[in-house]
Order: structure tokens, then sequence, then C-alpha cells
């Protein structure tokens, strides 16, 4: 069994560590029967930096999506960096691609709202 997961590439052809990748210090499975007293390291958190390379966006578009809602950080390092989980990609390229069907900022917003209404079990907005 390998540890390692095939990468995702961005939507703009770079390459992008899966959440399996242990090069990118992604999530390590115990295997079957693993030795007592060792726990699966945590899932990676990535730095501003690492999302703009991994992303092709720039640090100030990361910056304006965050500050707009349209992501957010997992949690900060203690100086005070910004860290996103893995989710912070597919969450980009979505993003990514709205824009490119020419959707505002406000409509991707709105969006996400309602989806993660949905996921909260609560009535999406719009609905009566």
């Amino acid at each position: 069994m390998s540890l390692m997961s095939d990468s995702h590439t961005s939507p703009f052809g770079e390459h992008r560590p899966s959440s399996q990748d242990s090069s990118a210090g992604g999530r390590w499975l115990c295997p079957p029967g693993g030795s007592a007293g060792k726990r699966p390291r945590p899932p990676k958190l990535y730095r501003i930096g690492e999302v703009v390379e991994f992303s092709g966006l720039s640090r100030q578009t990361i910056h304006n999506y965050t500050t707009m809602g349209l992501l957010c950080e997992s949690d900060r390092t203690r100086s005070g960096h910004r860290l996103f989980d893995e989710s912070v990609f597919d969450r980009l390229d979505a993003i990514v691609r709205m824009k490119q069907e020419h959707r505002s900022l406000g409509f991707i917003r709105e969006y996400f709202a309602q989806a993660e209404d949905g996921r909260h079990g609560r009535e999406p907005i719009g609905k009566a």
C-alpha cells in the first residue's frame, strides 16, 4: 500500500499536493494493526505563501477573498500568519471557475453562503 496518492493539478497547470501526499506533510495513516501509542499526524495547514504558490493567485487576491469571507483561515501561527487547510484549494478552484463564467464576487459569496446553509440543514436563502 502506498502512502502517497496522486497529486492534483490546479486550473493553472501547477502541481498541488493531495491530502495524502507525504512529501507535502499531508496525513499519514497508521497501517492496519499499527503500533500502540502512535497517532496519525494532523492534516497539513498551508501558509499563505504556499497557497499562492500552489494556486497561482496573488497574495493580495487570497487576502481579498479572505476579507470578503470567500475563504476562511483555519488557524494562525503564534506570529499571526494565516494558515489554511486543504479545502482552500477546492474553494479557490470553484472561485476561479465561477469568475471564468463571469460571475460577480457577490454572486460567489452568496453561492457559498447558500451551500453552507444547506450543509447545516438550514433553508437556503430565497426559499420560502
